[in-house]
This record gives C-alpha cells, sequence and structure tokens, in this order.
C-alpha cells in the first residue's frame, strides 16, 4: 500500500484512544509487565511515544520542510523515557500522550503538505536521505508497532495459564 496521507493520520488519531481502551486503570501486573530481559512493558512504551512527540516526528518534518542547509536529523534517544517518564502515573502518561498528538496532528495539518513537500528530503543520522513521506509512514508503522508490542507483552503474561490452548496462539511465542 503506498502512503496516503489522511488514511495514515487516521491511524495516528486514533493510537492515544486505543492505548487508553487497553491500559487506563489496570493494575502494575499488567502494565509493568515485559515479555523477558530488555524488554519493555506497556508502561514504558507510552512514555517512549511520549518522547517521540516531543522529540522525533514533527521535529523531523520540520526540519525537511524548512530545507535549510543543515537536513540532518538529531540522533533519537530511544531510552530517554527510562528516565523522563520515572515515577509518573499512568493514567497521567496516557493524558499527557494524547494532548501532545493531539497538538502534534493539528500542526501537521495546519501545513496543507503536497505530493511535491511529501518527496522532500531529509538525512537520518543512520539511514542517509529519507523523505517526509516516508518519515509519517513511518510515525504510522512505528505507532502499530507499538499497539502490537504492547497486546503481545499483555497476553505473554498468561503463557503458563492457557494451558494447551497455546499451541493456538501465536502471540504467545513471538
Amino acid at each position: 500500500m503506498d502512503f496516503d496521507l489522511a488514511a495514515g493520520v487516521a491511524i495516528l488519531e486514533r493510537t492515544p484512544g486505543t492505548l487508553r481502551a487497553m491500559l487506563d486503570r489496570l493494575t502494575p501486573n499488567w502494565t509493568d509487565a515485559t515479555d523477558g530481559p530488555d524488554s519493555w512493558s506497556p508502561y514504558v512504551i507510552v512514555g517512549h511515544l511520549i518522547h517521540g512527540e516531543r522529540t522525533d516526528w514533527i521535529q523531523r518534518a520540520q526540519i525537511i520542510l524548512a530545507q535549510g542547509p543543515n537536513r540532518r536529523f538529531t540522533p533519537y534517544d530511544r531510552f530517554a523515557q527510562l528516565s523522563e517518564s520515572q515515577g509518573k502515573p499512568l493514567a497521567e502518561l496516557l493524558e499527557e500522550f494524547a494532548r501532545l498528538r493531539a497538538g502534534n496532528l493539528a500542526t501537521l495539518g495546519a501545513w496543507n503538505l503536497s505530493g511535491a513537500q511529501l518527496d522532500l528530503e531529509g538525512e537520518h543520522p543512520e539511514f542517509g536521505s529519507v523523505t517526509l513521506r516516508q518519515l509519517l509512514a513511518t510515525w504510522v508503522a512505528h505507532d502499530l508497532g507499538h499497539v502490537a508490542q504492547t497486546a503481545r507483552v499483555m497476553a505473554k503474561q498468561y503463557r503458563g495459564a492457557v494451558g494447551p490452548w497455546r499451541a493456538y496462539l501465536p502471540v504467545m511465542d513471538r
């Protein structure tokens, strides 16, 4: 499927509500659980998404749209949420994510991007030249990946409890 801005925004608009529906008012048994060493809990995932709203998607899009002499993105700290979110209630993080996302989508919508603008390029520190279209498509896929990761981590909490049905639940072994 080719990237379609309106279709992508439809996903981006829904992510905060999806995570709120999945996580709000659950016990830490669900929200702090991981699926192994060096994996992220749903709580940490929400913090990661907040950090991205503050420092990644719109900021990199602005670099691309400016078409200034320096189009190189600042490297993204994939672990900043471990200190930034620490000690905050999950309900507060979910609200912050929703607020930041709404603001970023308002900014994105106000740009009224053309096809030519979506083809403008910036420079990723690892991948080199990338287009605004690729950045925005990645934002959507990134959201979906973390929603799936949240569901997977939660499902694995019942890995032993499901008994023989585990054979029919591939999520338990991914």
